[in-house]
């Protein structure tokens, strides 16, 4: 009841604000492999769920009434733009039921579509997975798999390759759920945080904090589940969020890496184990027959499910300008179409770069307040060492960031009052307007 409670406070204080923000009308590989994930029991579909189709999935309409976080244009059907003298118009061939454009560091929303409409996000729903839990435990942490850390996951869940009885890293993990989006690392992962059903509230909780108030979370990695959704401007906050923290910006940009596999023994009795190569399926990193890589790509996470479609979030670097674009489910069918029609969003957004005025903002975390010095770096609350096992990383990511061995904390949340620096209570992001991607990208060479 109290964090019921606590979200309806949320979603009324957050909609109060946005008033604030008022505008004028608005203008008019081989394919990614399904990334649904791991089922936890289905719920009942939260008020405010898009209708069903007749064949299952989301409306084709948009529906009245959407949230206003962020800005009162956001939650307006269409597209929302509004281009100043010698700006660039946007793509003509989006087909898209929901995307955004936004700055990463400033917040600021330079264009969007739908970006409120409450949509199956399939595997980008992990990028809130990873924001939430990847804080918990060091790298270096190994686990044994037990039978049951893998009950439970949804027919054609996308895997990795984990072995029951085999021992992991959770740096290991990590690279299974952002590289091949393993729902087996994913229920893995749920398993040491004690199981799906927490991970599953606490992700939930973690949603509202983030005033991602599109989001209701049935299962942790995003598998079609009754009643789980998002929209394109909360997976943007999520990818906001995670960015912040250096392992999350390095296992969302490794192009590729060593798993290992399965234990054997010989004829001798000599035991070996050996490893195989992962690759990142974000086709703008890594690069597809049809599609080349992204000139600046840094991330983020992309997923298809029946119901969700093809959906994608990327960030990436041009000129020291970084954006982030989230794509849900284009009508298009042609191979790789997400991320095309991503890419051509993100060529929109630095050719328009100070060329139009925001629609809106990506709004920062309940309850961050203050500022602080553009550029500053967010410290990192935990230290990992290094991780063992799927410790050779390969191909460097386009954008790596590492900026050091640990995962960064649940928030570094600096404030400036009387010349000093103290951190708030309960710890958060870096309390600037700006919040800067420090080291985000790293040019290959």
């Amino acid at each position: 009841m109290n964090r019921t409670a606590r979200r309806a406070l949320l979603v009324t204080s957050a909609t109060l604000a946005s008033l604030a923000l008022t505008a004028p009308v608005s203008l008019a590989a081989p394919k990614p492999s399904p990334s649904p994930a791991a089922s936890g029991a289905p719920s009942a579909p939260p008020k405010g769920s898009p209708p069903a189709s007749p064949t299952g999935g989301p409306s084709v309409t948009p529906p009245p009434g959407m949230s206003t976080v962020g800005g009162t244009r956001l939650g307006q059907a269409g597209t929302q733009v509004a281009i100043a003298g010698g700006a660039p118009v946007l793509p003509k061939d989006l087909t898209a039921r929901s995307w955004i454009v936004a700055d990463a560091e400033s917040g600021d929303v330079l264009a969007s579509h739908n970006a409120h409409w409450r949509l199956p996000p399939a595997s980008t729903m992990k990028m809130l997975f990873a924001d939430t839990v990847l804080p918990r435990f060091p790298k270096n942490t190994v686990h044994k798999v037990d039978p049951k850390d893998l009950a439970g996951m949804g027919e054609g869940s996308s895997l990795v390759g984990i072995k029951e009885g085999e021992t992991y890293t959770v740096h290991d993990l990590w690279l299974g759920v952002f590289l091949r989006s393993g729902n087996d690392a994913v229920h893995v992962l749920s398993a040491m945080n004690g199981g799906v059903a927490a991970t599953v509230e606490e992700m939930n909780e973690h949603a509202g904090e983030l005033q991602a108030l599109d989001t209701h979370v049935v299962s942790p990695d995003g598998y079609d589940a009754p009643g789980q959704v998002s929209s394109a401007y909360d997976l943007t906050l999520f990818a906001r969020s995670g960015l912040q923290k250096a392992d999350f910006r390095e296992y969302c940009s490794t192009v590729s890496a060593k798993f290992p596999g399965e234990t054997t023994k010989n004829k001798k009795g000599k035991i070996s184990r050996g490893s195989f190569e992962i690759q990142n399926t974000n086709r703008l990193l890594s690069g597809d027959y049809d599609i080349t890589q992204y000139p600046g790509i840094a991330g983020v996470k992309n997923g298809n499910t029946t119901n969700a479609g093809a959906t994608f979030t990327g960030v990436a670097e041009r000129n020291g300008k970084v954006l982030l674009v989230t794509v849900m489910n284009p009508s298009k069918t042609d191979h790789n179409e997400v991320y095309k029609e991503a890419a051509a969003l993100l060529d929109w957004g630095f050719q328009a770069d100070g060329k139009v005025t925001p629609v809106g903002e990506l709004v920062r975390p309940q309850g961050v307040h203050g500022s602080a010095q553009p550029g500053a770096n967010p410290s990192s609350a935990v230290e990992g060492g290094q991780a063992g096992g799927a410790g050779n990383v390969s191909h460097r990511p386009v954008a790596g960031a590492v900026a050091g061995g640990g995962s960064g904390g649940m928030w570094t949340a600096l404030a400036v009052t009387g010349g000093l620096l103290a951190l708030l209570a309960g710890g958060a992001f870096l309390v600037n307007r700006r919040w800067p991607l420090p080291d985000l990208v790293r040019r290959r060479r």
